[in-house]
């Protein structure tokens, strides 16, 4: 199984939105991802409904079977009412040309090929989304404890092996020894 990684630097991510811009579903999906660090699998669950005119997103994880509720950010509302305007609230938040629920392997191709073309070198998937808000959530408020909250992880170890912190540590330990 090969690892994915965050996307580290913020210019990045703007790279990778502004080529996302060209189509609406695929940077909301993608905002989402680095905005609420949920897992692919509960962001394509989602419907119209759990978000139009909402303050907070309530969701039962897939994997975890656990209730998470989080407040909807100022990025992501107008995202949302734009998105939404006009749509049935029962309907699947993002669809296919064909109508149906965007499934977990186009998610995947969107976010990899998006990647590539903003000229990104890590290794990217659906989960690089999920990453990348938890090592920017951790260098913006240091709070490991409260990542590993979010992420349901057992031990502030796992979470900062997960968010690449570990690894950013190591590289910069041995970048840094010289003798």
């Amino acid at each position: 199984m090969t690892t994915v990684e965050p996307i580290r630097k913020k210019e990045d991510i703007k790279k990778v939105e502004e080529v996302l811009k060209q189509n609406a579903r695929n940077l909301l999906m993608f905002t989402i991802g680095t905005n609420c660090g949920l897992r692919v699998s509960d962001i394509l669950a989602l419907n119209v409904g759990d978000v139009m005119g909402k303050t907070h997103i309530q969701i039962i994880e897939k994997k975890t079977g656990k209730f998470k509720k989080f407040p909807i950010n100022a990025k992501l509302k107008p995202m949302f009412d734009e998105y939404t305007r006009g749509r049935s609230a029962d309907e699947p938040l993002f669809k296919t040309i064909f109508k149906n629920r965007l499934e977990r392997f186009a998610a995947y191709h969107i976010i990899r090929d998006a990647c590539k073309a903003a000229g990104l070198e890590e290794k990217v998937g659906t989960h690089t989304m999920r990453k990348t808000f938890g090592y920017h959530h951790y260098q913006k408020f240091k709070d490991v404890a409260m990542l590993q909250k979010i992420f349901n992880h057992s031990s502030p170890q796992i979470t900062l092996r997960y968010i690449g912190i570990e690894q950013d540590q190591i590289d910069e330990s041995y970048a840094n020894f010289i003798l």
